[in-house]
């Protein structure tokens, strides 16, 4: 029987190095979150007041024509006027999910989580088929304060059962007869705070605890008037004219978003040129901009004004809507 030693001695010189402990590559950063309160027990404020239907001054330049489910939404973390909260692009479905996790429990009946997301989606899609946010000023489609919006929690995790059913009803918001943005459905949670005409979230459980289905339950709170209605799907986020003309040496955000579009609308109209999605307006964005004009009748400059920004959403809005 041999020995430790005598195995060891058999052993080449490039094998003991091979048995040494190797270094290890650095660990990736990795991101801590902070998970806050739920907003059932948290010290949150109360919903701010606001008209279920929005005004909304009609004309030619409206991009969004009908109620849309975009791919992202942008989300800004804070009240709407504080100007150090950050904005964060957040996938519409990813953000109804992480909203409903924060504000409702995942072992509620399922008709009453159904009914809350239904209020929570509506909700969403008014912020975005109004642009309410953008006709003021800001930057961002919707905030995570509850006394304006819905709570948002950067890196929460999300509930498996609320996750399965956002992804069955996200094309889904609430209407009324004769109107055709979604229902503003505000709501409160039933016990802290009271909200007459408004659904409460204790309210809707001890309706599900009862067998009442979610239809039942809006309308127990919302009205009889008040039905379930569908988008359509779109990618992106359509968003208004920023105001200014976009041409070379302009970057940021709105030159990306134009970016990723032309690229999208040149899979259909090939003589567009691809270009690079990086937020800088380069000679080679204000080609694919001429290109775009060239074949949609418009002045061929290259330079984003107001008429080829509206035309550019339009047609991606129709090319993302043949693909699906």
């Amino acid at each position: 029987m041999f020995s430790g030693v005598q195995i060891l001695a058999d052993v080449t010189a490039e094998q003991v190095a091979d048995l040494q402990p190797q270094p290890q590559p650095p660990a990736e950063q990795e991101e801590l979150f902070v998970i806050g309160p739920h907003t059932l027990y948290g010290d949150f404020p109360p919903k701010i007041p606001e008209s279920e239907i929005k005004p909304i001054a009609e004309s030619s330049a409206i991009v969004l024509s009908r109620v849309v489910i975009p791919e992202y939404i942008i989300v800004h973390d804070g009240p709407p006027t504080d100007p150090s909260a950050s904005n964060y692009w957040v996938r519409f479905r990813d953000y109804i999910k992480n909203v409903a996790s924060s504000e409702i429990y995942a072992t509620w009946p399922e008709n009453t989580i159904y009914a809350n997301v239904l209020a929570i989606l509506s909700f969403t899609l008014n912020r975005v088929f109004t642009e309410w946010y953008r006709n003021q000023g800001y930057s961002f489609t919707i905030t995570s304060s509850t006394a304006y919006d819905h709570k948002w929690t950067k890196g929460r995790n999300i509930y498996t059962n609320i996750g399965l059913i956002v992804d069955s009803i996200f094309i889904n918001y609430l209407s009324r007869p004769n109107v055709k943005q979604p229902i503003l459905t505000q709501y409160c949670d039933g016990n802290r705070t009271q909200c007459p005409g408004w659904m409460t979230q204790w309210g809707s459980k001890y309706l599900g605890d009862q067998g009442q289905s979610a239809i039942q339950i809006l309308r127990h709170f919302y009205g009889d008037t008040i039905y379930i209605n569908s988008a359509v799907e779109v990618s992106g986020v359509p968003r208004s004219w920023p105001g200014n003309n976009l041409t070379i040496g302009a970057s940021g955000d709105n030159v990306r978003m134009i970016q990723d579009q032309l690229n999208r609308i040149g899979k259909v109209y090939t003589v567009i040129p691809p270009v690079a999605v990086n937020g800088t307006f380069s000679a080679q964005t204000a080609n694919a901009v001429k290109a775009f004009q060239q074949i949609f009748g418009l002045p061929a400059n290259g330079i984003v004004d107001l008429p080829t920004w509206y035309k550019i959403s339009q047609i991606y809005v129709g090319v993302t809507r043949i693909a699906q």
